[in-house]
């Protein structure tokens, strides 16, 4: 017993430290402020390769970057859901004047016919050079390699290390959800808001598992309590009656 009680507890400081850094998470969303250059929170891409992923202090920055969009590369993200209905997601490679490019998430657009893999009017990027403020996204996870899609490349999650051999630029590690841009975004697209994470779910989870372990632990002291007392005899039952019979 006392053992699955601690079990509990320790499973209840897991889910609080969940609390804890999902708060962080969206306090940084919340409270981000001015933007700030991109080196200032991605390391760097090495020549042919792909940068380290952020920090987890680092998702969801405010970053600044100014570069000249390769639309011959861009990427669509396809089953997207923004407000119930499935679309896409229009990633497009900024290249810097060092020649490392990050991917920028345009934004969202719904499918141009019927069915929700029908492929979208992508708007054209802005030629010359481009001021993007975004988000620093994460790569997601199980990403697989881009596939030929409507004279595009497609994928279903977003990840810089799996898109880099279909783009040709030393690729940041994280991807930017575009904010704001210099000219601005068309207006076909669709912002991709940050996700704010669940935090209140796994405080309930602390409150549920700290329960159950003090359940256990009174359950446990109850039965031994009761055990050392022995059976109770009720008051009127035959065996209270019973005459005691006399010594031989």
């Amino acid at each position: 017993m006392s053992l699955a009680a601690a079990t509990m507890v320790g499973l209840g400081l897991w889910q609080l430290d969940r609390f804890h850094q999902r708060s962080a998470t969206n306090a940084r969303i919340d409270g981000a402020g001015e933007p700030v250059p991109i080196a200032a929170v991605l390391p760097r891409p090495p020549a042919g390769g792909v940068g380290a992923p952020p920090a987890a202090e680092s998702r969801w920055a405010r970053v600044v970057v100014t570069g000249r969009y390769d639309q011959r590369h861009e990427v669509l993200a396809r089953a997207r859901t923004v407000n119930g209905q499935v679309g896409f997601e229009v990633l497009t490679p900024l290249v810097l004047d060092d020649g490392t490019a990050v991917l920028v998430d345009r934004g969202w657009l719904p499918p141009a016919g019927a069915g929700a893999t029908a492929p979208p009017r992508v708007p054209g990027a802005p030629s010359g050079l481009v001021t993007v403020v975004g988000r620093v996204h994460a790569p997601e996870s199980r990403a697989g390699a881009a596939e030929p899609f409507a004279g595009r490349v497609a994928v279903r999650r977003v990840s810089p290390q799996a898109l880099a051999p279909a783009i040709p630029h030393p690729l940041y590690g994280a991807y930017l959800t575009l904010e704001t841009q210099t000219p601005p975004v068309d207006k076909s697209f669709v912002p991709i808001a940050p996700d704010h994470e669940n935090a209140a779910m796994n405080a309930s989870y602390v409150v549920q598992w700290w329960l159950l372990a003090g359940l256990t632990l009174f359950g446990y002291g109850y039965l031994v309590v009761r055990e050392r007392r022995g059976p109770a005899v009720p008051v009127g039952s035959s065996l209270a009656e019973a005459p005691v019979s006399p010594a031989v």
